[in-house]
């Protein structure tokens, strides 16, 4: 059973109808005629979705996670933990993996899918031993020759006092710092939520790769709404403000490339999501892989140091 977005209202509609036609008679003729129908307006629909209902997308608790990613592309994953100093952030997960062929070390946040398992993971924001891990393998990465490719899906970091007492603004700043100065390959790509610095700390890649319907911005607009109006009832106006889509980005430069959906979003056919994920992966390491060390640092560096230059 799909699980419908507040502005999917009319393609609920007809695809309900579709079920109760085929569960009351049989009659597959006029369910199948407004499955049609649903479908024409859900590809309507998202060929026009504002900004603040492409977060709604982007937040969707179908939408793939981590787990499906590793599920879908890798033939083998060996997950490593603990950051050596402090403890193990389930926020983060990442290790060595086989994907499309390639050895690579891969890194991401991990949302949860039920109420038991997004506590555990805390709602995909990490601790400061969530980047101290992710920098612990990008080490590991860099010493071995692997490319290392992110999947950034968090609403932020995690604000809590206790993330703050160990060092959370400065975990964030050495793990960007880490990305920035790797000698080999790396490909980030945002699936979901892209938040803060806590995205930008897995972000800073040679390839920023994007899903179509998600979302990178330095704040949530609840947030962003916050602070400009006083009120989070404005996030759609603040939405729209920030410039937080895979189009405008793009255009912006901040991001390389747009990964695109399949219709009604990544939520309503994962596999084919995922497989074009993997795709445009390989595509950008394959063309990555020419590249010397030095060569790498200096793209990598040049990229981010150009952005908002007029």
């Amino acid at each position: 059973m799909n699980q419908y977005l507040p502005f999917e209202k009319a393609v609920q509609a007809l695809e309900t109808r579709a079920l109760q036609v085929r569960e009351a008679s049989g009659e597959d003729t006029e369910a199948a005629l407004l499955d049609e129908r649903a479908q024409r307006q859900l590809s309507d629909l998202y060929a026009r979705l504002t900004p603040w209902q492409r977060t709604l997308v982007a937040r969707h608790p179908a939408r793939p996670h981590f787990k499906h990613y590793v599920e879908h592309l890798c033939s083998d994953f060996l997950p490593l933990g603990g950051d050596r100093t402090f403890g193990n952030d389930e926020a983060i997960i990442g290790g060595f993996a086989t994907l499309e062929g390639r050895k690579v070390v891969l890194i991401g946040h991990a949302k949860g899918e039920d109420t038991a398992s997004r506590v555990k993971h805390n709602f995909g924001m990490a601790r400061p031993e969530g980047y101290r891990k992710a920098i612990r393998l990008m080490e590991l990465a860099d010493r071995f020759g692997l490319p290392v490719i992110t999947l950034v899906d968090t609403p932020g970091a995690f604000p809590g006092l206790d993330a703050e007492e160990r060092g959370q603004a400065e975990a964030i700043a050495r793990s960007t710092e880490k990305c920035l100065s790797l000698g080999v390959p790396m490909v980030a790509v945002i699936v979901g939520e892209g938040g803060s610095g806590g995205a930008i700390a897995l972000a800073a890649a040679n390839r920023v790769l994007m899903l179509e319907h998600s979302v990178y911005s330095v704040i949530s607009p609840e947030g962003c709404a916050s602070i400009l109006w006083r009120s989070a009832g404005k996030a759609a106006e603040a939405a729209e403000a920030m410039k937080i889509t895979a189009n405008e980005l793009l255009r912006l430069g901040v991001i390389d490339r747009i990964v695109y959906e399949p219709a009604g979003g990544a939520h309503r056919a994962p596999a084919l999501a995922i497989s074009r994920v993997g795709t445009a992966i390989s595509a950008e390491l394959t063309a990555l892989a020419g590249l010397s060390k030095d060569e790498l640092r200096s793209e990598r560096l040049n990229k981010f140091l150009q952005m908002g230059q007029l």
